[in-house]
This record gives C-alpha cells, sequence and structure tokens, in this order.
C-alpha cells in the first residue's frame, strides 16, 4: 500500500456561496466513503489566509518569510491505497464533491516500515 495526497489550491474552488452547504455535505460524504473502505488517513481544510510562521533550526520563531506563491493547498484527504490507479479514482470522486480539480501525489516511502 502506498500513501498518497489528494489535494486542492485555495483558489481552485469557486463555488457560488449558495452552493457551499451542498459542496461541504457532498465532500464529507466522499471522505465518510473513504472512511468506509479503510483508505482514509486524514483529512482537512486550511484556511483562506492562513498565518506563516518559520520555525529555524536554532529554534528561532520568525513571523515570515512568506512563500511566493499566491497558491496554497486549501483541503487535502491522505489515502492509504495499494495503486495510484486507487488513488486517482478517489481523487476524481473528490474532484466531482468538490468542483474543483485535484492534485494527486505519492508520499515517499518510510524506510521504517519497508
Amino acid at each position: 500500500m502506498a500513501r498518497y495526497l489528494i489535494s486542492f489550491n485555495n483558489g481552485a474552488m469557486d463555488v457560488p456561496e449558495e452552493d457551499l452547504p451542498e459542496v461541504g455535505r457532498a465532500a464529507h460524504a466522499v471522505v465518510q466513503e473513504t472512511k468506509d473502505a479503510g483508505v482514509f488517513v486524514f483529512g482537512g481544510g486550511l484556511p483562506l489566509d492562513p498565518e506563516y510562521d518559520v520555525v529555524a533550526t536554532d529554534g528561532t520563531i520568525t513571523d515570515g518569510p512568506y512563500p511566493e506563491s499566491k497558491e496554497f493547498i486549501g483541503g487535502m484527504v491522505v489515502v492509504d491505497v495499494p495503486t495510484r490507479e486507487a488513488a486517482l479514482e478517489w481523487a476524481a470522486k473528490i474532484a466531482v464533491s468538490c468542483r474543483c480539480a485535484q492534485d494527486v501525489r505519492e508520499f515517499l516511502p518510510d524506510p521504517a516500515v519497508e
């Protein structure tokens, strides 16, 4: 089994305000489906206007630097599935429910587990 991050950028979900409750219900239904299938690892949404702090290797905490990109992860689900094709199938279901494209990336294997 491999773990995959299925995510979307915060600006990708361009849904009219009145549709947000339905999108939320649909997205929660797909997440429940991943749980029922036993492939759910972790998931959640992130704020649109996040705070950034950097913790340096000496433990110093600074406010920033801010990433130059305007695109940040808006939400994600991590699934543990046997193949990339299975991850893509879950991503397709999530894309339909959230009404936005999803990025799919495989996590590096954990050598301690193998």
